[in-house]
Order: C-alpha cells, then sequence, then structure tokens
C-alpha cells in the first residue's frame, strides 16, 4: 500500500531501500514500483514506551545489497552513526535475521516475557532449536548457505538482550495485527512448496493467529 502512495513521486534515479522484516519485502515492493528496490537487515532492537517515544535496546547496524547507489547510501548511515556495509550476499544475512525472529519473535509474542527470561523453561531451547533447523533447511533449498554457527548466534541472543520484548509481542500487547506472517508463516509456506516439515514453525504461527484473532474479537 505505501509502495502505491510513493510510487508516482519516484524517478529513474531514485533509490528505494526495503528495511521491513522478513526475505521478499524487496521483491514484492519493487512488483509494486516496477523498479529495482536495495534489500536490507537490519539489526537493532527497540521498543515503544509510550506515544513518541522509542527506547534502543541493543545493536543498531545495517546490512544492505548491491546497487549503483549502496556505497553512497551506507557512507550516509554510517556517517550518522548507524554502521553499514554492502554484501553481495545479503540474502543470507536477510534469512541469518529471518531464522532469528522466529526464534524469538513468536516466543516472546505468546509469553509476553523479554527475550532473557523465556529460556527459564528448559524446553524453550529444544523449540528454538527446532525453529532454526527447519529456517535452515528450507533456506539451503531455496539455494541460500547460512552461516555455521547461526544456531549458537540465535542461543546467545538471549544473554545479549535480555531485556527485549520482540516487535511481534508488543503488537499483540496492543491489539494489532503482527508480522508473523511474513516470518514464521513464511518460513511454512516455503516449506510446503519444497516438501519440508516447518511443524515448530507452524505451531508458533498458529499460536500467535489465535491471539490475533481474539484480540479483534
Amino acid at each position: 500500500a505505501v509502495g502505491r502512495l510513493f510510487g508516482p513521486h519516484l524517478d529513474a534515479h531514485t533509490a528505494v531501500l526495503s528495511l521491513q522484516n522478513g526475505v521478499d519485502n524487496a521483491d514484492r515492493l519493487a512488483e509494486v514500483l516496477g523498479s529495482a528496490v536495495v534489500p536490507a537487515a537490519v539489526y537493532v532492537a527497540t521498543e515503544i514506551t509510550a506515544p513518541g517515544h522509542v527506547k534502543h535496546r541493543g545493536r543498531g547496524e545495517m546490512v544492505i545489497g548491491p546497487s549503483l547507489a549502496s556505497q553512497r547510501i551506507a557512507e550516509a548511515f554510517t556517517g550518522a552513526g548507524i554502521p553499514t556495509t554492502v554484501s553481495d550476499d545479503v540474502l543470507a544475512a536477510l534469512w541469518s535475521k529471518l531464522t532469528v525472529n522466529c526464534a524469538y519473535n513468536a516466543l516472546s509474542a505468546v509469553s509476553q516475557l523479554p527475550y532473557g527470561q523465556i529460556f527459564n523453561v528448559g524446553e524453550v531451547a529444544d523449540v528454538v532449536r527446532d525453529v532454526v533447523a527447519e529456517c535452515t533447511a528450507v533456506a539451503q533449498a531455496m539455494g541460500v548457505v547460512m552461516p555455521p554457527d547461526t544456531l549458537h548466534s540465535v542461543l546467545a541472543l538471549a544473554g545479549d538482550m535480555p531485556g527485549q520484548v520482540s516487535s511481534t509481542a508488543q503488537d499483540l500487547a496492543r491489539g494489532r495485527r503482527s508480522e508473523v506472517d511474513f516470518l514464521n508463516g513464511f518460513v511454512v509456506r516455503k516449506g510446503t512448496e519444497l516438501g519440508i516439515s516447518t511443524s515448530a514453525n507452524r505451531a508458533l504461527l498458529v499460536m500467535v493467529k489465535l491471539i490475533e484473532r481474539r484480540n479483534v474479537a
């Protein structure tokens, strides 16, 4: 919808970045705009604490895909205090970010707990391992090479950002629809297409959707 609104105001020299969570946002936005969109993996933890107030809880860097404007964009962001790199393998970065989101967002949302507390239930680590394994299997089937330390990085996040509550949790707490369809839901859809079991992601997707339905009702 936003793409259709600002599309008429762009010209052939305009560079557009997609900063949303998910893997295929840049492609979907490019279809609407009819021109290339630069994908970006954004690594930052924030929380809306009050209207007009956003609390920074950790990290704050980006990885963006290659384009004629990407180096200038990266330099501008880095100069503004947001370290940004250009990567020819941005798809791997997007999948790594998606895997983190799939592992944490729904669990934090269903429990309404920050990352550091959800692991107080021992079985949560097993669920996270299953989610990471499913995401990795789907990514590899799509030709994406995931970093070998993906599971370690995902599990370490709870210690790195113990007070962070996921964006999905914040959406549900405010009675809004979340982006779970583009996170766990995306993995489930691609897994179905590829014949790969994604039962852990499917269970988390269903639980979040049930809460969304309750909030709407």
